[in-house]
């Protein structure tokens, strides 16, 4: 994935000097036209969303990619990393290094930005439960380079409530995630005034089946909620909180609406101006500016010809980018190919280039806005500013984001709003190209070639890492560590700013998973509601399901009770909409389904899966720990002699790991291109079937 940051003010470049990086000015644009060349905009700066593996083979990336020209980072952290967790910790198995890069300690920290200068950085990073604890080991490396903190920026996208809703990386109670936030706004905006404390981040919530109203209610209500405890909170006096409101700033999904989503953003920037000075008071211009950054939409990316995902991804991109009044500052691409795994190099290449042709090569950048005076724009805005602002109005009603998120509000909505988008799609009421709609194709020479089209990890970076955690913790002050330890518990019992005493530990040499545990002890964990129970059939879904029901009816006489399935989440991946969707529909159908929602191990889906009593068990894991998640749940399987329970899994499953996944004993596999709920609920019921027509026979 590519980011691109746009700013207004100033365009950097970075030049190697004697194996170090150093910022410095570039020229501005040149065009044709003199005129258009003293009045265009600032083109964007360039950076890419990555890490993987260990911190060495990211830090070499990273250094590879400002060698060409890169002007800022982005980290991306594996899930144990995000949720609280060392690497060798159970729930960590086969999740090191898949998704991003593992951190587990201020070593790890040092050796990501080894040679590279943070005061010259602008550095984003994509955290959110353990957003102080990764900063702190940011401030700690930064600090351990001679380095002043406050001349620190970047962003850390610390957005808790998003990760109840769709995500799941959340470790803690809302309440008590609420007051880790407060303390990193409250600290950045003093210490390190350059750095976006909080990336308000509705990009997920559209990924979990978010309209657009509900993508522009519920971030607005975070963002309010937010600030009102960060008020609340008496750490900031009231002259400065204008400054407190200006650091806010959000990331955003483009969906391939080319217009709706136009107007959305176009929405978004005017309703954010208005909370600014209607609710806080805020006069500044420049603090009330909406700052955002966006991805656009991977959920519509099609395993099913997906050359087709590249002309979807500009035309998303553009909805973000034309519209001067409203334009990101920020776009986040995905490549082509991640519906069917990571993005090699090239494929990332070929993303960046699509956004430098358009901020290069064309002319956007020379002139103001074009859709202002446009009725049709105007209109839709205006509609979409009228819904956002009643829900806003229920949510506020009920005591803010924080109690939607606790009365399992606002999931239910996001899960009852993602079971139409499936429908639709099942339906052919929402066409998608090469899915449900000119699906005939020629092979693509794209995906062909040893590699398949895509990067596969490898598979040892997991063991090297735990290696290297043991080391460290090994080579460390066991007294040091039981201090700062003890300073960080007095600090979460006492109330007191978090950051200072999770700073002590970074430099004491605390790891990921004892900061975490630490406070686990103090808040306690959360599990947020899977919203899954408040779905609701229409008519047309009543005859989709006829059959299945019929067969399930037959099964129920022949088995003597209604058959029960087990959806489980295995290891950390918290993207739960297909796990969300597969039970809400297994339920219409007439299943009983045994759903927990997401982080469980591989120990806990089996002893479920016991004292449930099931009949088949399906897995959802989308972090490309599928080979040794499932291998471990079939071993303790065996252990526990329920090895005639069928298992099924999906997820973003290359076609060998299929194969493999087959040959440990897996009934079927089911990856993005199967679409069709009802088609997979049949497969899923005739495999329950088979012994019984089989006995028949």
């Amino acid at each position: 994935m590519v980011i691109l940051c746009l700013y207004f003010n100033k365009i950097t470049t970075i030049t190697k000097n004697s194996g170090k990086f150093r910022m410095s000015e570039g020229s501005k644009k040149t065009t044709d036209n003199a005129h258009a060349a003293k009045t265009a905009d600032r083109p964007w700066l360039f950076r890419t969303y990555a890490g993987h593996s260990n911190a060495k083979a990211s830090n070499e990336l990273y250094k590879t990619n400002l060698k060409k020209g890169q002007t800022g980072l982005s980290v991306a952290f594996d899930l144990p990393t995000q949720t609280g967790y060392d690497s060798d910790h159970i729930l960590a198995q086969g999740e090191v290094g898949k998704v991003g890069v593992p951190i587990s300690h201020l070593g790890d920290m040092e050796t990501l930005f080894h040679e590279i200068p943070l005061d010259q950085m602008n550095t984003s990073m994509t955290i959110n439960a353990t957003a102080p604890w990764l900063l702190a080991l940011y401030i700690a490396c930064a600090e351990k380079q001679g380095l002043d903190r406050s001349k620190l920026s970047g962003t850390t996208q610390n957005d808790l409530i998003k990760e109840y809703l769709s995500r799941g990386t959340y470790i803690f109670p809302p309440q008590q995630s609420m007051r880790l936030i407060t303390d990193v706004i409250s600290f950045t905006y003093n210490q390190v005034p350059k750095w976006n404390p909080m990336n308000v981040c509705s990009y997920h919530l559209q990924e979990a089946g978010a309209t657009p109203v509900q993508e522009l209610a519920y971030a607005l209500a975070t963002a309010i909620s937010v600030l009102d405890a960060v008020k609340d909170s008496g750490q900031v006096p009231d002259h400065d909180f204008s400054k407190v409101v200006g650091r806010i700033s959000f990331f955003v999904n483009a969906g391939v609406r080319f217009v709706t989503e136009l107007c959305k953003m176009r929405a978004f920037t005017r309703l954010w101006d208005e909370i600014c000075q209607e609710r806080y008071g805020v006069t500044e211009e420049e603090y009330r500016r909406f700052r955002y950054g966006v991805q656009v939409n991977s959920l519509g990316l099609t395993e099913q010809q997906p050359e087709n995902n590249v002309y979807r991804i500009l035309i998303e991109m553009l909805a973000v980018v034309l519209s001067k009044d409203a334009r990101a500052r920020a776009v986040q691409l995905p490549a082509w190919n991640e519906a069917m795994g990571l993005p090699r190099p090239w494929d990332q290449q070929w993303s960046l280039r699509l956004q430098q042709i358009v901020a290069f090569e064309t002319d956007l950048l020379e002139y103001g806005d074009i859709f202002n005076g446009s009725t049709e724009i105007e209109n839709k805005v205006q509609a979409l500013m009228k819904e956002a602002k009643e829900e806003l109005a229920r949510i506020e009603e009920m005591g803010g984001a924080i109690a939607a998120v606790e009365s399992s509000y606002m999931k239910g909505k996001l899960v009852e709003s993602a079971a139409q988008r499936f429908r639709d799609i099942e339906s052919g009421d929402l066409t998608v190209i090469g899915v449900n709609k000119h699906t005939e194709t020629e092979p693509s020479p794209l995906t062909t070639g040893e590699d398949n089209g895509f990067l596969k990890t490898d598979d040892a970076a997991e063991v090297q890492q735990i290696k290297k955690l043991k080391l460290w913790r090994q080579n460390r002050n066991a007294h040091d560590v039981e201090h700062a330890l003890s300073q960080l518990k007095t600090a979460a019992m006492t109330n007191d700013n978090i950051m200072e005493s999770s700073i002590a530990c970074a430099h004491a040499g605390v790891t990921t998973g004892e900061w975490a545990q630490t406070l686990r002890e103090i808040f306690g964990e959360f599990r947020a509601p899977t919203g899954v129970g408040q779905s609701s059939l229409n008519e047309g879904d009543q005859d989709h399901l006829v059959k299945i029901r019929a067969e399930l009816d037959e099964l129920t006489t022949k088995i003597g009770r209604r058959p029960k399935i087990l959806v489980g989440k295995p290891g950390l991946d918290g993207h739960s909409n297909g796990a969300e969707q597969i039970a809400v529909r297994a339920k219409e159908a007439g299943y009983e389904v045994v759903y927990e929602g997401i982080r469980l191990t591989p120990s806990q889906i089996v002893n479920a899966a016991l004292e449930e009593g099931v009949h088949i068990i399906g897995l959802s894991i989308l972090s490309g720990s599928h080979v040794p998640l499932v291998k471990e749940i079939i071993l303790k399987m065996k252990t526990a002699g329920i090895s005639d329970i069928p298992v099924v899994v999906g997820g973003i499953i290359p076609k060998d790991d299929a194969e493999h996944l087959l040959e440990l004993g897996v009934a079927a596999v089911y990856t993005p291109k199967d679409f069709d709920l009802g088609s997979i609920l049949s497969d899923i019921t005739n495999i329950l079937s088979a012994p019984y027509k089989t006995a028949a026979e």
